[in-house]
């Protein structure tokens, strides 16, 4: 299976910490922004913003290829996106948006059902006076991003999957979602009833 045709978004980031640790993962106040946000997967394309200043992501929705996703390395003190912006890149065939800062213009971007998890909302925007390279290593939500990384984010959370592990990481999660899907309720209790104690004996707990 190629990297470019794999379906990363038919299972849930949870399914992936079978296969990542934890610090793959990104902080939880980075958050879908709108409800009922779909599940997005895809390459990442990269973003420094500079503290106050947004020039750069203004930049990458042109510069981004379809079905990219757009991960954001900001400050929270001004929003480094509005509607138009967000509507320019979903037009683009960006996929969304992942930001460790802030935003504008919620409602637009709701209406249009452009994903962005962010760490929240504030009306003031910032400057455009910065440069800094595209498609760079940046830190977000805790997680060192390279670009081309693959994303998966929703309501669960956000997987960050190096490049060079993402095939293997689908297969151990498209694998985990597989037995958990063929196993009832009960059949799921069995199994979790007996490991859990066993650990207990093993660990010389007693009622």
């Amino acid at each position: 299976m190629e990297l470019h045709n794999t379906p990363f978004d038919s299972v849930s980031p949870c399914e992936y910490a079978d296969a990542l640790p934890r610090n793959q993962f990104m902080h939880y106040a980075i958050k879908p922004l709108w409800e009922d946000m779909p599940r997005i997967a895809g390459p990442a394309f990269t973003v420094k913003c500079e503290p106050g200043d947004h020039l750069m992501l203004h930049a990458a929705i042109y510069r981004a290829s379809p079905g990219d996703i757009i991960v954001v390395e900001a400050d929270d003190e001004f929003a480094v996106a509005g509607g138009n912006v967000c509507a320019i890149a979903q037009s683009r065939g960006i996929k969304g948006f992942v930001i460790d800062g802030v935003i504008r213009d919620i409602a637009e971007t709701r209406d249009n059902a452009f994903p962005v998890f962010a760490r929240g909302v504030v009306p003031k925007p910032g400057a455009k006076k910065c440069i800094s390279p595209l498609n760079q290593t940046i830190s977000c939500g805790g997680v060192t991003v390279e670009g081309g990384d693959i994303i998966v984010a929703d309501e669960e959370g956000i997987a960050v999957i190096p490049q060079a592990e993402a095939l293997g990481a689908f297969e151990i999660a498209r694998q985990r979602a597989d037995k958990d899907s063929a196993m009832s309720l009960e059949q799921w209790q069995a199994e979790h009833s007996e490991k859990v104690e066993s650990i207990l004996a093993k660990l010389g707990y007693e009622d």
